[in-house]
């Protein structure tokens, strides 16, 4: 098969955070919660796991399918880590940077199937509201555990705007369904038509990322 799946930490764990912050999930939260599907890319900076041992990535992901027994939550979104938005400021439209997550693998041959990643990720509901969630992620073989929990913010950079855009921006947490402090769980994977790369220096530019998380309360 020339395509071929990978449970990395790094890009694993990366997809997972993404669905969680998608919905709750009555199995892995209770008593409100549920589950979504996430399907999207990741893209590593500089290029890993390969034989580097540390490196950062961002995740561009779709949410759908989104189960919940919370009433109003949102049935599908967008998960992004790292991504550049769009944000008016007083003195005009301006460009701003999301942090990108980090990850480190066990080199030389071991950042594909063995290491950890940490991050902060952003799911925009259609109606326009956010749920931003810190995450961090462990793998060893093909297991991948993902723990996060909805925060209340995330600072983002300016890249570029009209004179006068301030420095910085923040992204808060303000949909309902989802408050801060609610847990986020997650089981996801990674694939790339070419995993050679995986245990070389070169490593992987980027990779296709799924998975099904859940978010919750357990109280």
């Amino acid at each position: 098969m020339l395509r071929k799946a990978f449970a990395a930490a790094s890009a694993a764990g990366l997809l997972a955070l993404g669905a969680t912050l998608v919905a709750s999930a009555p199995s892995a939260a209770a008593p409100g919660g549920g589950a979504c599907q996430l399907d999207g890319t990741a893209a590593f900076t500089p290029n890993g796991p390969g034989t580097t041992q540390t490196f950062g990535y961002s995740v561009n992901g779709q949410l759908s399918g989104c189960q919940s027994n919370v009433a109003g939550a949102p049935a599908s979104g967008t998960l992004a880590v790292g991504q550049q938005v769009t944000i008016q400021t007083p003195s005009g439209p301006a460009t701003y940077a999301e942090p990108l997550a980090t990850g480190s693998g066990a080199v030389p041959v071991n950042s594909c199937p063995g290491g950890a990643t940490q991050g902060t990720g952003i799911a925009t509901w259609p109606d326009g509201t956010n749920t931003v969630v810190g995450y961090t992620t462990s793998s060893v073989g093909p297991a991948v555990n993902l723990q996060g929990t909805v925060v209340a913010s995330v600072t983002v950079t300016l890249v570029s705007g009209p004179v006068g855009s301030p420095p910085t921006q923040t992204i808060t947490t303000n949909n309902p369904s989802f408050p801060v402090g609610n847990g986020v769980q997650g089981a996801v994977a990674f694939t790339t038509n070419d995993p050679t790369p995986c245990t070389t220096a070169a490593g992987l530019s980027n990779v296709t990322i799924q998975g099904t998380i859940g978010i919750g309360s357990a109280s």
